[in-house]
Order: C-alpha cells, then sequence, then structure tokens
C-alpha cells in the first residue's frame, strides 16, 4: 500500500486548524496546538525515548508560515518561533487520524505536571467534530504548487 499524499493543505490562522486531505479520500482538521506539542523536533521528542520535553503553554500558539520541504513534508512556522519540526505526509496523517488519543495523552501528561489549565481545550474534548473550516484547495502535493499551502 502506497503512503497517502496530501492533495489539500490550508491554514486557518482565526480557528487555529490545519486542514488536510489525503489522496486516499482521509481528511483532518489538526489544530495548531496539537502540531507544536507533537512537533516531529529534537526540542520537542528529543533525541531518544524517555527525553521527550512536555511543552507548556501552547492553547493560543499560531502559524506564522509553513514552507514545503521537498515533495514529501511542510515546515511550519509557530507564533512562538518554533519552526524546526519538519511534518511529512506520514506524520500528518498519524496526527490526523490519532489526534483524539494523542490529545488525551498530553492532557494526561500537563495533569500529572501540574500544568492542566495551560492548555486550550477542556479535558475529554473530542477533536473530531464537524469542521466548519472551508475545504482546502486540491491539486497535488506540496512542492509542486497545487496543495494550497498558505503562510
Amino acid at each position: 500500500m502506497s503512503k497517502p499524499v496530501p492533495t489539500g493543505l490550508t491554514v486557518h490562522n482565526k480557528s487555529r486548524v490545519l486542514d488536510v486531505e489525503f489522496d486516499d479520500g482521509a481528511s483532518f482538521s489538526i489544530p495548531f496546538e496539537l502540531l507544536r506539542v507533537y512537533s516531529p523536533s529534537a526540542e520537542v521528542m528529543g533525541h531518544g525515548p524517555g527525553q521527550e520535553v512536555l511543552q507548556v503553554g501552547k492553547r493560543e500558539v499560531g502559524i506564522a508560515g509553513i514552507e514545503p520541504v521537498g515533495n514529501y513534508a511542510v515546515q511550519p512556522t509557530f507564533s512562538d518561533g518554533h519552526n524546526t519540526g519538519i511534518f511529512t505526509w506520514e506524520y500528518l496523517y498519524k496526527l490526523g487520524s490519532q489526534k483524539d488519543v494523542l490529545w488525551a495523552g498530553y492532557m494526561d501528561r500537563l495533569h500529572a505536571s501540574g500544568f492542566e489549565g495551560d492548555s486550550g481545550r477542556e479535558t475529554g474534548m473530542s477533536l473530531t467534530g464537524p469542521s466548519t473550516a472551508a475545504p482546502a484547495k486540491s491539486g497535488g502535493g506540496c512542492g509542486s504548487g497545487g496543495c494550497g499551502c498558505k503562510s
């Protein structure tokens, strides 16, 4: 089975979500906060298992810009200055398809560390509700000029 490739990618700064549509028909609205706290960077993930760094105070984080990385990923610049995470198509698909589980894990870690109020979401909130965002642009993946990436 081939890896899913985005056919649409739209940044919604007002609602703070990234809409991603894939060539297998899946589509996800991924909150910026979730993208930021699960950024695939050494700053967030560390250099190995057990070295993850809990990200707090990211409820209002925005995306200031987003750039394609070859034909396989995007690299957002977040409003807090973080810009070292390279989000492959496969990783974006994982974040979108597993966002409720990932969100619950993040909330558990915040709670265990005493930072429960540092998230913009309520504990137990589902992130799979209907999207009110406009549909993502379609046609080609990032790097082809047709993915709809916006700064």
